[in-house]
């Protein structure tokens, strides 16, 4: 059996060394690859005099600017209208809501004194609302949307509690004859 085996492997090497040499020598391969049988006998180079680079119509070609009108290609829509020479101002064509500050806080007592408690050094203010007299302590609300932050000696620093806002009441002087 081994001889056997042995023909048909001396077989199969005998048809690849075939095949290989068919392919090198049966075809026409090396004219076909070469570089020099690919050149045309009809190619002529062309006659340049002064085979060097022109700066100066670089230059010139550089200066130039496209006039055209800037359209982009790659979009389909029509190009829009050049801009006419009387452009309102930006701010005047806005259309939308426009913001309003909200309006300063306005306490409706006035302040006519203020009083320090001595054991703790808290001050209390004094806020007359028409004919009546609020004490207000320091943090403490009043009128049902105001905080009294701070007392100093002209003025107090009043929060609106919805809004968080910051108002000063200023210290207001009796008239001289009730003092």
């Amino acid at each position: 059996m081994s001889n056997r085996r042995g023909i048909f492997v001396l077989g199969g090497l005998l048809v690849v060394l075939g095949a290989i040499l068919y392919y090198y020598f049966g075809r026409n391969h090396v004219a076909a690859t070469s570089p020099a049988a690919a050149v045309s006998s009809s190619f002529h180079p062309l006659d340049v005099q002064e085979p060097q680079l022109r700066i100066d119509l670089l230059a010139k070609l550089q200066k130039l600017e496209y006039t055209g009108s800037h359209r982009n290609i790659f979009v389909a829509e029509p190009p829009s209208p050049p801009p006419s020479a009387h452009v309102e101002p930006a701010a005047a064509r806005f259309v939308g809501p426009v913001f309003q500050p909200p309006p300063p806080v306005q306490v409706p007592g006035e302040l006519f004194g203020y009083a320090s408690e001595t054991h703790t050094g808290r001050r209390v203010a004094f806020f007359a609302e028409g004919d009546d007299v609020l004490l207000v302590a320091e943090g403490a609300t009043f009128l049902g949307r105001f905080r009294l932050i701070h007392v100093t000696d002209n003025s107090a620093d009043v929060q609106e509690i919805s809004s968080g806002r910051h108002a000063t009441v200023p210290m207001v002087q009796p008239p001289p004859g009730q003092e």
